[in-house]
């Protein structure tokens, strides 16, 4: 069995004139989100390491889960350039190429690809939208993630943002 947690980074700002989408970064309600996503995370989680989306926001939305969760800091965090992406077939892409000696990961990303991914591997789990700093972990009937495309998959846990 191999174990997904996904992750949508935290609540953006609007982008400044003449800034692209990459570089926004959180407002002040994703900076809270993080951290108390940090927090819910710290009690149901052991840290483990993190593959982040490139983007400013999720960037940003990692460094609040470190400094509300400081064992997740020492964990070794990948930036993955591939994970800017708002496409499931493009994630789908980048975790089949993952190494099987890795039993579980954590991606920190983007919608809809979030949503779109968790709906394709656990089509019973009907999730209409991933929130910002919204959780879900996946457990998956696969021993090699080149086999992610016939994985029957369940949600093991979700957590979500108190609005």
């Amino acid at each position: 069995m191999k174990v997904l947690h996904l992750m949508r980074h935290a609540d953006a700002s609007q982008p400044a004139p003449g800034k692209s989408d990459r570089e926004r970064g959180l407002g002040p309600r994703g900076r809270r989100e993080a951290r108390e996503a940090g927090e819910r995370l710290m009690e149901v989680l052991a840290p483990l390491p993190l593959y982040c989306s490139a983007a400013l926001r999720a960037r940003q939305t990692l460094a609040e889960l470190c400094t509300a969760w400081p064992a997740l800091a020492g964990e070794p965090h990948v930036i993955e350039e591939a994970l800017y992406t708002f496409d499931v077939s493009a994630l789908m892409h980048w975790l089949m190429a993952r190494n099987d000696d890795l039993e579980s990961l954590f991606l920190l990303g983007h919608n809809p690809g979030l949503t779109n991914l968790v709906n394709h591997l656990v089509p019973a789990a009907g999730l209409s939208h991933l929130p910002t700093a919204g959780y879900v972990q996946l457990h998956l009937a696969i021993d090699s993630w080149a086999c992610l495309g016939d994985a029957q998959g369940e949600v093991a846990l979700g957590i979500f943002p108190e609005s």
